[in-house]
């Protein structure tokens, strides 16, 4: 068995410092700033590379990496899955969606889990014969930089660095604590329906240090009535409808006004 204890945070320096495990007494360690929910979901992680250690690392040897960096990540990605689909099983979660029309702070209530792992969960529904909406996640920094992402359709986001500063993604950390939505229009004319919330993580307390991001998840226009967050509102208006692109390397958009430099040489927009 694998014995479980609450520590003060500061005493980690784990997984995003969210856990640490020793594997020569068999002792968890969890900080002490982890809701409920979040303590299951680092628990199960953890079962993860226990139990499922072997299947792993075959999955990341078959994908390729050679490097101890991506190798690291990967692991953590997939364990993460893992923990995702225990913590919130497919059928019960699915069902809870599209009941609650995809209230994701209703969902991240019902599961005992965080923003930011109700959207990632949603991204990954792709069960055949058994599909949830297909969503497109990403999780960016003030900076721009994109520490998340997945796609479940042929939405593709920029291999080539830099994002779009109109994207709704950027405008949540103006905005903490609000869920904004955006109808958005990419350079190849494709429409789609964003919301977008900023998220933190940490200790609590005045002076600790918290990791601030803002998490966003989309699809196609045509899906967004079956979303609470279009609820009430004129989705095919031209006027509500913000033209965005990849960023400014890549984006084929010329007659923007926030445009920084010109697009590389030969740079296609790819839809994303």
């Amino acid at each position: 068995g694998v014995l479980v204890e609450v520590v003060p945070g500061d005493l980690l320096n784990g997984p995003q410092g969210k856990r640490g495990f020793d594997a020569g007494v068999r002792v968890l360690r969890l900080p002490d700033y982890l809701k409920p929910g979040q303590q299951a979901f680092q628990m199960a992680a953890q079962l993860a590379l226990l139990e499922q250690g072997a299947l792993i690392d075959r999955l990341i040897a078959e994908a390729g990496f050679d490097d101890a960096e991506r190798i690291a990540q990967a692991r953590i990605g997939l364990s993460n899955y893992y923990a995702g689909a225990l913590v919130m099983p497919y059928g019960e979660f699915l069902h809870s969606a599209e009941s609650s029309r995809y209230d994701i702070e209703w969902l991240a209530q019902r599961f005992g889990v965080g923003f930011e792992a109700v959207c990632h969960r949603l991204s990954t529904l792709h069960r055949r014969g058994m599909p949830g909406l297909p969503f497109f996640f990403v999780r960016v920094d003030r900076a721009g930089n994109v520490s998340k992402r997945h796609s479940a359709t042929d939405f593709h986001f920029s291999h080539v660095g830099g994002s779009c500063p109109l994207w709704i993604v950027y405008e949540a950390f103006n905005q903490p604590g609000r869920v904004l939505t955006q109808v958005a229009r990419m350079p190849d004319g494709r429409r789609h329906f964003w919301i977008a919330r900023q998220v933190s993580s940490g200790p609590v307390g005045y002076g600790q240090p918290r990791k601030t991001f803002a998490v966003s998840l989309g699809c196609d226009l045509h899906l967004a009535d079956r979303l609470i967050y279009a609820q009430g509102l004129d989705l095919h208006n031209p006027g509500r409808v913000t033209p965005i692109g990849p960023g400014c390397k890549v984006c084929e958009r010329q007659d923007c006004v926030q445009r920084a430099f010109p697009a590389l040489r030969g740079a296609k927009s790819d839809g994303a």
